[in-house]
């Protein structure tokens, strides 16, 4: 939503928002700057991309799923089922060592559903071993088909890899495993390490799950890093291929709410562009003019603080009174003579490497992004007076507000009203005397002084 204006503070008291290379021969023995530059990015990419550690941390804070120590099969199975979100749709499932009043008897069948068990034994307490991990984490990715499809050359030219022969693992044990290597769920760390019955460790089950994840999309979604060569690029292709959001079902009623004074504003967004971020590392930023997320993003290179960027498309609404003049071309004119105006907006998520740099943001927005004065200089484009980011973790120098936040079960959108923390419950009150039926979600969150003091209504 827009902020930068101080004439629609006083409107404000609540606020709603979301917030081939080819070598001749000349120069076959020295690499050519190209193969350079692309060689260094691409060890660059790898040196930042995601691992054990950050599949760990994000199983434990996303799922309560900690896996160490020695792990066995039932606990690995416990795991799969409660990443992918899978429960047992009540037929019956026999199984010869597991009853239905086992602990483990719900996920068992649920991943005996989906063809990712067999049975009849489920051999629970075995200690997992690395070859039966790669099996089930082939099938839980959805790559069972695909690694069925390996004839014996391309399995063992895949298993040489990893210093195995085929005999090792029976057939399909070789095809799952020569898939998993070909298809990046086996990373190149572990392949020396690889020895089929010996018992899967820590560092291999979390790669495991996490590259299920990924498969499965269901881990983080990003558009780079703050310091990839083509993260401008990437931006821009996300910002013009994003519109204003329509979500009729939910504007019915935050729209009624606008006409009813319960509200000033609000904003939509659409949860498939959620970036999924460790909320311990991460905060959103919202703003409405492009350029100024592009020169964000040089400010955050200069200032050093790498991070994961995703970019969110927001639609922002808000009462435009009839009084203020001729109305911006997305507007819907209401019975009063005023305006519901509609602005394309966006939020820029950021997961840092660490709460540190996490922590620092806020000092760098403060300098150089929170316009204190008009016409003051030093400052990126279009920063507005009341900068707006926030976390779902407590940071130092933030202050604590409420997002009553409203979902659709038959959408992805949402709406994603902010208020201060006292005016909650009228404002879930009054959209629930509107639509008994509505979804609403009360959540507090951290967010930034500046647009803490624009909830109550000051103008810097």
């Amino acid at each position: 939503m827009r902020i930068a204006q101080p004439k629609y503070t006083k409107l404000l008291a609540t606020f709603l928002l979301s917030s081939s290379l080819l070598f001749t021969q000349a120069t076959a023995f020295a690499a050519s700057p190209a193969v350079t530059a692309s060689a260094t990015a691409t060890v660059a990419a790898q040196a930042q991309a995601d691992g054990a550690a950050q599949y760990k941390q994000f199983l434990n804070e996303k799922f309560d799923v900690s896996l160490s120590g020695t792990i066995t099969k039932g606990e690995f199975i416990t795991a799969v089922a409660s990443i992918l979100g899978y429960e047992p749709s009540g037929k019956e499932a026999v199984f010869s060592d597991v009853k239905s009043d086992s602990e483990l008897y719900a996920p068992a069948a649920a991943l005996f559903e989906n063809g990712i068990l067999s049975g009849p034994a489920i051999q629970g307490e075995q200690v997992l071993t690395n070859s039966v991990a790669v099996a089930i984490a082939v099938r839980a990715a959805g790559l069972k088909e695909l690694a069925y499809t390996y004839p014996a050359a391309k399995v063992d030219k895949a298993l040489a890899k990893l210093n195995v022969k085929s005999s090792a693992l029976g057939t399909k044990g070789a095809q799952e495993t020569a898939a998993a290597v070909d298809a990046g769920l086996l990373t190149p760390d572990l392949f020396a390490g690889f020895k089929p019955k010996s018992a899967a460790s820590e560092q291999f089950i979390n790669t495991l799950l996490g590259k299920v994840l990924i498969t499965k999309g269901l881990y983080k979604k990003y558009l780079g890093y703050v310091n990839d060569g083509d993260i401008y690029a990437k931006l821009s292709d996300a910002y013009n291929t994003s519109d204003i959001i329509n979500a009729p079902k939910l504007q019915n009623v935050v729209n009624t709410a606008l006409k009813q004074d319960l509200i000033t504003g609000y904003n939509i967004k659409d949860s498939r562009f959620d970036a999924n971020f460790i909320d311990s590392l991460s905060l959103i930023y919202g703003h409405s003019d492009f350029n100024h997320a592009i020169q964000l993003i040089g400010l955050l290179r200069s200032e050093g603080l790498n991070a994961k960027v995703q970019f969110e498309p927001k639609t922002s609404a808000f009462i435009f009174l009839a009084e203020w003049g001729t109305p911006g071309p997305n507007v819907v004119q209401i019975e009063n003579g005023n305006y519901i105006n509609y602005d394309k907006e966006y939020d820029l998520a950021f997961e840092f490497a660490s709460a540190a740099d996490k922590a620092k943001f806020n000092d760098v927005i403060l300098k150089y992004a929170k316009k204190d004065k008009d016409g003051q200089e030093g400052l990126i484009a279009s920063s507005w007076w009341q900068p707006l980011y926030y976390s779902q973790t407590e940071l130092n120098d933030y202050e604590i507000i409420t997002n009553n936040f409203i979902t659709d079960p038959d959408s992805p959108y949402t709406v994603n009203p902010f208020s201060l923390n006292e005016n909650s419950a009228a404002v879930v009150a009054g959209f629930k005397a509107i639509d008994p039926k509505v979804v609403i979600t009360p959540t507090q969150f951290w967010v930034d002084k500046p647009f803490f003091r624009y909830l109550n209504g000051e103008s810097s």
